[in-house]
């Protein structure tokens, strides 16, 4: 089975929290070779877990990051992002520059990113969303 999900980083960061919460359920539902995450979401895990100062939290995003891949930032990627961007500030509805990677990302490689941000990730034309928290 091909990849399907993108998952961002509010649905890793449940997973750090509840590792045998809805998020696993989801990650089985779907197949594990069915999931990724961006190098943009592997960061953002990192340094929150950096900045917290907790060897408990780092061990737990460094379990979690091993079991799931990663995904590399690679064209088409670079110019969606531009789109996207110059889209979003034409309408006025401009989402964070990570997320704005992300969602680049998932339409590059045309999977569904799965999030708890459905208001912003929304704004981005053509963008399939799902939340496995909801």
């Amino acid at each position: 089975m091909s990849r399907l999900y993108l998952l961002d980083t509010n649905i890793l960061s449940d997973l750090v929290r509840n590792p045998k919460g809805r998020i696993r359920d989801e990650i089985a539902r779907v197949g594990a070779k069915s999931v990724a995450t961006s190098i943009v979401v592997a960061a953002e895990l990192r340094y929150g877990a950096t900045k917290r100062n907790s060897p408990r939290l780092s061990a737990q995003v460094k379990t979690i990051l091993a079991s799931i891949d990663i995904l590399p930032l690679e064209p088409p990627a670079d110019e969606i992002y531009g789109f996207i961007r110059a889209d979003l500030e034409r309408r006025g509805v401009s989402i964070g520059q990570y997320d704005l990677l992300i969602a680049a990302q998932a339409l590059a490689s045309n999977l569904t990113l799965v999030t708890d941000n459905e208001r912003e990730f929304s704004r981005v034309a053509g963008l399939s969303v799902e939340n496995w928290l909801r």
